[in-house]
């Protein structure tokens, strides 16, 4: 049994469905008593996080969306809203390392595996800017001093994804991602301003997709964030 702490970019098509089916397992089990796994550490840890397990399962759902799936099993837990897990199984550098060992002759996630920090961080940048502009600026000149840091920085940036961002934040994030697609179709000149944030971002996906813009495919923002983190979320 395994919930990932990691982007769902990074897992292949076997692991994400997987983790889905056990999302809803772990679900079943504290919602309803069920004592199968009852006290595996997986769903021990998950105790009293309904509203992350709510969280994560969009989380899922959206990076299935970008891979041509439709998730019908919604996830209605929501108790300690902003609480998520205070322990990891394994800590994030290490679900990467297992990632790297599980994938072996295998195909990888929509994102690939990072092998450095400088990789790590180009995934996550615009999903830390629609959070925190400051924040951004720092890691970014951070990374650039130093090769190092990688279990540092692989910890922080999960957790810092776990925030909610703001609606202006997410709008930012998602305007400069636009820049990268915004030329590609005749409509690329269109007034974006007049758009809804789920439009803009669905375009900016569909753009990067299907003319394959690595920076973009590549980035965790273009799944997670059409989970739009509001307040009816």
């Amino acid at each position: 049994m395994r919930i990932w702490d990691i982007n769902p970019g990074y897992l292949n098509r076997q692991s994400l469905l997987g983790e889905h089916r056990e999302l809803h397992g772990v679900v079943s089990i504290l919602v309803n008593g069920k004592k199968g796994y009852a006290k595996h550490p997986e769903t021990i840890r998950w105790i009293g996080c309904g509203w992350a397990l709510k969280m994560r399962h969009k989380q899922l759902a959206c990076e299935m969306a970008l891979r041509g799936y439709k998730d019908k099993s919604p996830v209605t837990t929501r108790s300690n809203k902003g609480q998520w897990p205070g322990i990891y199984i394994d800590c994030p550098d290490r679900q990467f390392r297992l990632l790297k060992e599980k994938y072996t002759d295998k195909e990888e996630g929509r994102i690939p595996l990072p092998k450095n920090t400088q990789q790590l961080w180009s995934h996550h940048k615009y999903s830390v800017l629609a959070r925190d502009p400051e924040l951004y600026k720092k890691i970014g000149r951070d990374v650039s001093k130093t090769a190092g840091g990688f279990i540092n920085l692989s910890k922080l940036l999960t957790e810092v994804l776990r925030e909610q961002p703001t609606e202006g934040g997410i709008r930012n994030a998602v305007q400069h991602m636009w820049g990268y697609v915004s030329d590609i179709s005749v409509e690329g000149q269109a007034d974006i301003g007049n758009w809804s944030l789920r439009k803009l971002l669905s375009e900016t996906q569909k753009r990067a997709i299907e003319n394959d813009v690595r920076y973009l495919t590549s980035s965790t923002a273009l799944g997670e964030l059409m989970v739009l983190w509001l307040p009816n979320a």
